[in-house]
């Protein structure tokens, strides 16, 4: 008589249990990989390496945020656009012609992409530092 009291009750939470991890793992699943937060930025070019911290913010599909390349050098990101994995944004260096189109791929903690500047072409990266 107990135990048929209880196999209702022991069944029901079984399916809320069972639906409950479905939820997680679909959400976390359908996640995008967010550009957000503070990166180590690294570049080898023709014109030699740069190294850079860079703050990255999106908002909806604007990305905005800066380049510092140390004393007192900081360099704005823009036209910056974000949408799901991808990054696009220019550079204007202060007082240089040089401008430099960068365009990247955010997979978890590292973004990957090319730099074109004056018809050259290099490769960066960033790792996240937060």
């Amino acid at each position: 008589m107990v135990r048929q009291r209880f196999q209702p009750l022991f069944l029901s939470l079984l399916f809320s249990l069972s639906t409950l991890s479905a939820c997680a793992t679909s959400t976390s699943s359908t996640a995008t990989p967010t550009a957000d937060g503070i990166w180590d930025f690294t570049m080898s070019s023709p014109f030699g390496a740069v190294n850079a911290v860079v703050t990255l913010d999106t908002s909806g599909d604007a990305l905005v945020g800066t380049f510092d390349l140390g004393n007192g050098r900081l360099w704005a990101i823009e036209e910056g656009v974000a949408s799901t994995n991808e990054i696009t944004f220019r550079i204007d260096r202060d007082g240089s012609p040089m401008v430099y189109d960068m365009s990247g791929t955010v997979n978890g903690a590292t973004i990957v992409g090319i730099a074109r500047a004056m018809g050259a072409e290099a490769p960066w990266s960033m790792t996240r530092k937060d």
